[in-house]
């Protein structure tokens, strides 16, 4: 069987939960798949769960499950999620990878956007993050620009989507995808 693929956006206060957990459950082998879910909402026409008139059963449901881990209470950025959607930090994050540090990043940012509060969409929040995880921050501030990087995060979301993925985070284990970050114990379980 193929190794598992956790996909994930870090605009998801569910990836954020799944990102905390996720390695105890799925192991060795686990692929960490930053995708663009802005794309993939816009090209399914989807209407995510924090887009709806009333998100108060979800937004307890986080609340609850970050205080049962013992996570920090979630802050979400002012203007969340429509105004703080960015692809700053998904390409940050296709930068990591090449360097071994995309856990360690993802760790990061999702930490800022969901316990600190803080946006993603600044530059230089990110650039900070990427430097605390060892990452060089001139590098990665010439990366995010750089077309190669647009090109691997376009393929990854495409590839996302072709596989059947339309929700974040989704965990794909063989051909069965598992959405949500309340599902993660079935995909570890098809995976023993």
């Amino acid at each position: 069987m193929n190794a598992p693929v956790f996909y994930y956006d870090f605009s998801s206060p569910y990836a954020y939960l799944a990102a905390c957990r996720i390695d105890e459950l799925l192991g060795d082998g686990l692929q960490w798949r930053p995708i663009a879910f802005g794309v993939i909402v816009k090209r399914t026409g989807k209407v995510p769960w924090s887009f709806a008139a009333d998100r108060t059963a979800d937004l307890e449901a986080i609340e609850q499950r970050a205080a049962m881990r013992g996570l920090p209470p979630i802050r979400y950025p002012d203007g969340w999620p429509a105004q703080t959607y960015s692809l700053t930090p998904l390409r940050a994050a296709v930068l990591a990878e090449d360097q071994g540090l995309l856990r360690e990043l993802s760790g990061e940012l999702f930490r800022i956007q969901f316990a600190e509060g803080r946006p993603l969409g600044d530059e230089d929040v990110v650039i900070d993050a990427a430097e605390r995880v060892g990452m060089d921050p001139e590098r990665a501030r010439a990366g995010l620009g750089s077309p190669e990087v647009k090109e691997r995060l376009r393929a990854a979301t495409d590839a996302a989507l072709a596989r059947g993925v339309t929700g974040v985070p989704t965990v794909a284990v063989g051909e069965r995808l598992f959405w949500g970050d309340d599902r993660l114990e079935e995909a570890a379980a098809l995976r023993q």
